[in-house]
């Protein structure tokens, strides 16, 4: 069941308790709207230009994996790691040839062992660790890199919301 409220999430300081509690809100919220998807869902594209829900989940996961990376590491992803996510991070033409043909277990299966890698490498901090600054050509905090992560999934959900709409409407018409 989904939590509306934000509140500390016992483990963590209250901070960084109140950014997971507000993360899990937006990831619960994604994985109600994709649970009855079926494979062809996920690999329909409604345009020339579309990405599929499967290219945006698997985007949500890397983007995430990205800032894990940059912000417990302090380092941009390496050579191995962009082959892996490179298609989910850039999306397009790339993720358009890579990223089907997969079932809802394989997307829900990457999403939560990133998320389950995140509560991990957060719950190791205090909450000063959310002022901590880097310099990726502007000043930001990691605080800011985490609610990036929660907006992107929240923008992108939106994205996969029109696509639901459209297969709606796919099947309406062509009954």
């Amino acid at each position: 069941m989904i939590d509306y409220r934000i509140r500390p999430m016992e483990g963590f300081d209250d901070k960084l308790g109140e950014l997971v509690s507000m993360l899990e809100h937006a990831r619960g919220v994604t994985l109600k709207d994709i649970s009855s998807l079926s494979q062809d869902d996920l690999d329909y594209l409604p345009g020339e230009s579309s990405n599929s829900i499967g290219a945006l989940l698997m985007h949500i996961a890397s983007v995430e994996f990205a800032y894990q990376i940059i912000s417990f590491e302090h380092r941009d992803i390496n050579e191995n790691e962009r082959l892996k996510w490179e298609a989910a991070l850039e999306l397009g033409d790339k993720a358009k040839d890579e990223i089907k043909g997969k079932p809802l277990d394989y997307y829900l299966n990457v999403l939560s062992e990133t998320r389950e890698k995140t509560l991990s490498l957060l719950k190791s901090q205090k909450d000063n660790w959310l002022y901590e600054e880097q310099n990726w050509g502007t000043p930001i905090n990691n605080y800011w890199m985490w609610f990036h992560v929660m907006e992107d999934e929240i923008s992108h959900r939106g994205q996969v919301r029109t696509i639901k709409r459209l297969l709606n409407n796919k099947v309406s018409v062509s009954k």
